[in-house]
């Protein structure tokens, strides 16, 4: 069957740009709906347990790392920081609990845009 996909580098940015959305884009809307909620949530919990959006900071390697990461949810990553959140609190004693919601939810995403576009190449058929 020859049915109609969509762009495979159009569903990778908008997937890196919004949890879910690159399901959604090759017709998987519950799963879409799943990763976008479980996703926005374990970044609104970094938020909220006191992490650090992290700077690009070259001379510390880990920081710059965990920085790359959390830009791999764009669109809450710029919505958090134009809201003033992410400020970090050192003294949190959740803090570095916060930071590692916020680095692995990027991780997360990465994969979940990396199937999303797996499936608009029409590599994976599930």
């Amino acid at each position: 069957m020859n049915e109609m996909r969509p762009n495979p580098s159009m569903t990778l940015a908008l997937a890196w740009c919004i949890p879910g959305a690159g399901h959604f884009m090759v017709g998987q809307a519950r799963k879409a709906v799943i990763f976008f909620v479980v996703l926005a949530g374990m970044f609104v919990l970094g938020l909220r347990f006191g992490g650090q959006l992290l700077p690009f900071d070259m001379s510390d390697p880990l920081v710059f790392l965990g920085a790359g990461t959390q830009w791999a949810m764009a669109v809450p990553r710029v919505l958090a920081a134009m809201a003033g959140a992410g400020a970090g609190s050192v003294t949190a004693i959740t803090y570095e609990y916060g930071n590692t919601f916020l680095i692995v939810s990027g991780l997360l995403n990465i994969l979940v845009a990396l199937d999303a576009f797996d499936k608009a190449r029409g590599v994976k058929t599930q």
